[in-house]
């Protein structure tokens, strides 16, 4: 599976891309940010994120994105900027016919580090060691979207099975509600 990690931001979109399975050892194949300057108009920033994103994709070609779920923040400046970077980064995949899945935070920090409530150096020493790779990737957005994807590949599986028995609880849940009572399939 091929995952591009997307840690949204309006000034450094981090993007990441990482191929591999639950269980194998990963590859990272890029890591980078994509960057709009501060003082730019609102529209402007979301269009050059959007190019970028584009880029990464053509290059890429991930079979799903990972997205940074938006969480409320104590600055609503700063959750409507990643709120805004976040649905490009869906746009982008959902133009491609690319499934988007949603992580939080916590999720991701728990999936790589074992606890939800790892700091930035404890994600980035993590995510080096499980892509082994020289050092740390700069700045953290990068790092943070490489553990998006590496959360995703790990977790993609269960959360599968657990949508397929969903959906099959949902078909025999339907079929017995037409059965007439009294009566077996």
């Amino acid at each position: 599976m091929r995952v591009l990690g997307v840690d949204p931001g309006l000034t450094r979109c981090g993007v990441g891309v990482v191929e591999g399975t639950a269980g194998r050892p990963l590859t990272m194949l890029g890591v980078g940010v994509v960057r709009t300057p501060a003082d730019a108009d609102i529209g402007v920033r979301l269009v050059g994120i959007e190019r970028g994103l584009e880029e990464w994709i053509d290059r890429f070609q991930p079979e799903l994105v990972a997205v940074e779920r938006v969480f409320s923040q104590h600055n609503v400046r700063t959750v409507m900027g990643t709120a805004q970077a976040s649905a490009v980064a869906m746009l982008c995949a959902a133009r491609r016919g690319l499934p988007v899945a949603l992580h939080t935070p916590s999720e991701v920090k728990a999936a790589v580090t074992g606890s939800g409530r790892a700091d930035k150096a404890q994600v980035g020493a993590m995510v080096t060691r499980l892509l082994r790779l020289a050092e740390p990737p700069k700045p953290a957005d990068a790092a943070d979207a490489l553990a998006l994807a590496i959360c995703h590949i790990w977790r993609a599986p269960a959360q599968n099975r657990l949508q397929q028995a969903v959906a099959q609880n949902r078909l025999q849940q339907a079929a017995a509600s037409r059965t007439p009572k009294g009566r077996t399939p």
